[in-house]
């Protein structure tokens, strides 16, 4: 896995449309808080951008790890591949 690429970016959701804003206090958004969905674009680490999937994905499960927190796990509708992301603290959780 090659290593983290912090980036701080705001994005519009692709699939509720709604507008999300980078969290604050050095910790990284790469999903919706709204309905959890993220976009496959990052291919051997996060942040790296260079999937040339782009497609949607769902959150499919969520687990509670003892040094994470909340872990949602997404799943690509397009190729399948399945990403573990640390919750972010103002994510609406009952939408895992």
């Amino acid at each position: 896995m090659s290593p983290f690429i912090p980036r701080q970016e705001p994005f519009v959701c692709d699939n509720c449309g709604k507008e999300v804003q980078p969290l604050e206090k050095g910790t990284y958004r790469n999903h919706c808080p709204y309905c959890l969905c993220s976009k496959h674009v990052d291919s051997e680490g996060p942040g790296d951008r260079l999937s040339k999937c782009g497609g949607l994905m769902h959150p499919i499960e969520l687990n509670h790890n003892a040094k994470k927190g909340w872990v949602i796990l997404h799943e690509c509708a397009v190729c399948g591949k399945r990403i573990p992301n640390k919750a972010a603290p103002d994510d609406d959780l009952t939408r895992a």
